[in-house]
């Protein structure tokens, strides 16, 4: 035996070793089969994270909305779940409501209806979910607080159901009730949901956590009432009381963590992990895509990134393609495999069928520190490379060949692949082994319509233009809200001014004028920002109209360093004028650091042209072109963005808002 002979020995016999090490795992229905899929979806708001999106230039929107929600493209969402809009603060900005006054309807506000018409128009059998993170001020009889008149929170929220049939044709099948909203009582929902004729919408409970379990063992009416039983990102697992109910157990919102291949691989794990740990068979990610400034809250926590439409540029981040692994090769209403698990050493395998015949397997093996989700705490666990044996049995041993697609997550090289197509895999006598290396996931399956979906590169990414305007001047707006403002306190809307003929016909209106009703943090004051968060020197000019008598007041502002739910601490260089005919300077937005304050002139119901210039540790401000105030020392914030608001919840205008940058 020469030397090549005895290589060629050793090899077989280490191949023979390596296969004889592999674990068995069996993949059958004889024994029957598990909880029904009811899908893999995204979350646009819980709030204004999709702000930006709308603002995309064509094509890029489309292809953002084709790698969300194209079947065989991108991520192919199964669910779309969506932020009833109530007017206040609820993490990244404010969504307007369908009702801001009790005698207020209107249901084109916002974006979300335009979002779920895209989604639907893509993928018809998308399932649509409407959650309330926060009501306007009106429902609460003046305390802040919706649910001591549950009849009037109730014909809130069914009123926005019936609109998005009447005005949109959108179908909800879900809608979630809090958890801080059980004493408004699913079964007041549910009664009213069936008395205006919408039996078919079920009732996702409480959207918050497992407790409503043990009610529901206890109060059959209310187990009658709810359909699913919804909880916040359970970290994989479930209670006992949950599965004793026998209702369907989701993850009604999870994953909220950046997007890079950490945050993939923490997908990746849930997805399968939500199943074999805790039965829960829809996952929904916060949020759908990262759309709004990145430097607010959660920066970049969603399926993919897309928050520069003055750019055009948006990036497929690896959420996308993770969750192609599954939602490509099934779809709600097949059935889990009683034979799912974890991997012997470490990692998760599910399987699916359709019932008629086709299977799919997914397999992750995401090591501990490149799965860690935002929350809650990942206790510790190891995973090493395997070598792993499935027998499919029953029905499926007759299965020949199995499509195969990869993801190989690389954290020394950078060099990962994505959703990668692989020859198909012959079986022998039903069996295939896989060689699995750490952090991988794999799809196998009958199912061969799969594909990954591309486009040209977008154009570069750039930051917020250093010279921008707009006149608001927008006859028919196709939404509410003007390009690039993110709200966050208080409305801003496109109005127009009838009872001025001049040059102030088209605004900016701020519509709130009572505090809305929220568990986040909103400032006193409203405020929208926009622009550049990094700017340091800039000068910001606006048309600003008050109509509130006496207290009334409203701002213009640069280097505003917060937002989101940190909102009322926000400093910066507020230049705000009155109704009383006085003005201040301020560096913070409550108004508490004075830096300039005089007389104005100002009223109410007249224009005013407010001009506020920042350079170094210096600001200066104009009104009418003249100045009003000079070098006020601006020791910090050192950047941030620019900002129009009010003193309080009022109604004012602006118009003609321009900035320079340096």
């Amino acid at each position: 035996m020469d030397c090549r002979e005895s290589a060629l020995l050793v090899s077989v016999l280490f191949l023979a070793l390596d296969l004889c090490s592999a674990q068995n795992y069996v993949l059958s229905d004889d024994g029957g089969l598990g909880r029904v899929f009811d899908g893999i979806g995204g979350l646009s708001g819980g709030g204004a994270t999709s702000r930006l999106l709308v603002s995309y230039a064509e094509p890029y929107r489309s292809q953002i909305l084709d790698f969300l929600f194209k079947p065989n493209f991108g991520a192919s969402l199964h669910i779309l779940k969506v932020e009833i809009g109530g007017d206040a603060q609820t993490t990244d900005g404010t969504e307007p409501s369908h009702m801001h006054h009790e005698n207020d309807e209107n249901y084109y506000r916002g974006y979300e209806w335009w979002l779920m018409k895209e989604a639907k128009k893509r993928n018809p059998n998308i399932t649509l979910i409407g959650l309330p993170w926060a009501f306007p001020g009106w429902v609460g009889h003046g305390k802040n607080w919706p649910y001591d008149y549950p009849d009037v929170t109730a014909t809130y929220v069914v009123n926005w159901i019936l609109g998005a049939k009447q005005y949109h044709d959108l179908d909800i099948q879900y809608v979630g009730v809090s958890t801080e909203s059980m004493s408004l009582s699913p079964k007041v929902l549910r009664n009213m949901l069936d008395k205006v004729g919408l039996p078919g919408v079920g009732i996702i409970a409480a959207d918050g956590d497992w407790s409503v379990a043990n009610s529901m063992i206890l109060d059959p009416y209310l187990k009658n009432s709810v359909d699913v039983i919804g909880a916040h990102y359970p970290g994989t697992t479930t209670i006992t009381e949950a599965l004793k109910t026998q209702k369907k157990l989701w993850s009604s919102e999870d994953y909220s963590t950046f997007n890079n291949e950490v945050g993939g691989g923490c997908w990746a794990r849930i997805l399968n992990q939500n199943y074999v740990n805790g039965q829960m068979t829809a996952t929904i990610s916060w949020n759908l895509v990262a759309s709004y400034y990145e430097d607010l809250p959660f920066g970049r926590d969603g399926l993919m990134t897309a928050e520069e439409p003055w750019s055009g540029n948006y990036v497929v981040e690896s959420p996308i393609w993770i969750t192609a692994h599954t939602t490509q090769f099934t779809q709600p209403g097949w059935t889990y495999l009683q034979t799912v698990g974890h991997l012997a050493q470490g990692g998760s395998y599910i399987a699916l069928t359709d019932g008629k015949g086709n299977l799919t397997v997914v397999i992750e093996t995401m090591t501990h520190n490149h799965s860690v989700c935002i929350r809650p705490p990942l206790p510790p666990f190891n995973v090493t490379s395997q070598n792993a044996t499935f027998q499919l049995k029953g029905s499926f041993a007759s299965i020949k060949e199995l499509q195969v697609w990869r993801s190989q997550f690389d954290f020394k090289t950078s060099k990962a692949s994505f959703f990668e197509k692989l020859k198909p895999l012959k079986l022998v006598d039903g069996s295939f082994t896989l060689n699995l290396a750490e952090d991988e996931v794999y799809t196998l399956t009958t199912i061969s319509t799969g594909s990954k979906g591309s486009y040209p590169d977008p154009p570069p990414s750039a930051p917020f233009p250093k010279v921008y305007k707009d006149d608001f001047d927008v006859r028919s707006p196709p939404f509410s809200e003007a390009p690039y403002f993110a709200d966050q306190t208080g409305v801003f809307e496109y109005y127009i001014n009838l009872t001025d003929p001049g040059p102030h016909v088209f605004t900016l209106r701020q519509v709130l004028t009572e505090r809305p009703i929220t568990w986040a943090t909103d400032a006193d004051q409203t405020i929208s920002v926009i622009g550049d968060y990094y700017w340091q020197n800039l000068t910001v000019t606006c048309d600003v109209f008050m109509e509130k008598m006496n207290a009334g007041g409203v701002f213009i502002a640069a280097r505003v360093d917060k937002g989101g739910q940190s909102i009322r601490s926000a400093k910066g260089v507020f230049f705000w004028v009155f109704a009383d005919g006085t003005y201040k300077v301020t560096n913070d937005l409550v108004g508490e650091t004075v830096l300039a304050e005089g007389q104005s002139g100002t009223e109410v119901y007249g224009w005013y042209t407010l001009s506020l210039t920042v350079k170094g540790q210096y600001a200066s401000g104009s009104l009418n072109g003249y100045p009003l105030w000079k070098n006020a020392v601006v020791l910090t914030p050192k950047a941030g963005w620019a900002a129009i608001g009010t003193r309080s919840f009022e109604l004012a205008q602006f118009d003609n808002f321009a900035l320079v940058a340096e």
